[in-house]
């Protein structure tokens, strides 16, 4: 596979590919819109997004890397740094706090061996507050890899969870 080099940061032609089919969504003097979905891209492809690859997103789209830096600092749903193979954001706002979101905190730093903030030993998991997802009546909530959505978190579906996670990584092993 051919790889082009924009910056330090090396993407895949595929990768470029699928910038190119974003930037494509809008007027050539507007590229830049297309900066979100080309951030999520690399995130899907390296699991975070550095500050080189910022400025290569930059240097693709022709803007300055400080506006690139601003959204993925803006968005909680990019990694500027390495996290697990499955990040695991428990809501902690009002309707989750009271429906037992630090109790699921709580209960998810035991099961995969990390603090808050931190990822497990194993590489699998990252555990992290996150803001209000929109699911209040369902509470306690979390997201999986900002994509998967579990609701009413009690302490067996939060064990089960990360045991069906553990074995779908196995499985793939």
């Amino acid at each position: 596979m051919s790889e082009t080099t924009i910056s330090a940061t090396t993407f895949s032609e595929a990768t470029l590919a699928r910038f190119a089919r974003e930037v494509a969504k809008y007027p050539a003097e507007q590229r830049q819109s297309a900066v979100m979905a080309c951030l999520a891209i690399v995130q899907q492809e390296q699991g975070h997004i550095s500050s080189e690859s910022e400025q290569a997103v930059a240097n693709y789209l022709g803007m300055d890397a400080i506006t690139v830096h601003e959204v993925t600092t803006f968005y909680n749903m990019y990694n500027q740094n390495p996290v697990g193979k499955f990040k695991l954001s428990v809501c902690t706002n009002l309707s989750c706090r009271l429906g037992g979101a630090e109790h699921a905190l709580q209960v998810l730093e035991e099961k995969i061996g990390a603090k808050i903030g931190g990822t497990s030993d194993d590489g699998l998991f990252t555990l992290e507050r996150c803001e209000c997802v929109g699911a209040c009546a369902d509470a306690p909530v979390l997201l999986v890899n900002d994509r998967h959505m579990c609701s009413h978190m009690t302490d067996e579906r939060l064990h089960t969870l990360v045991d069906e996670l553990k074995a779908t990584q196995e499985q793939q092993a």
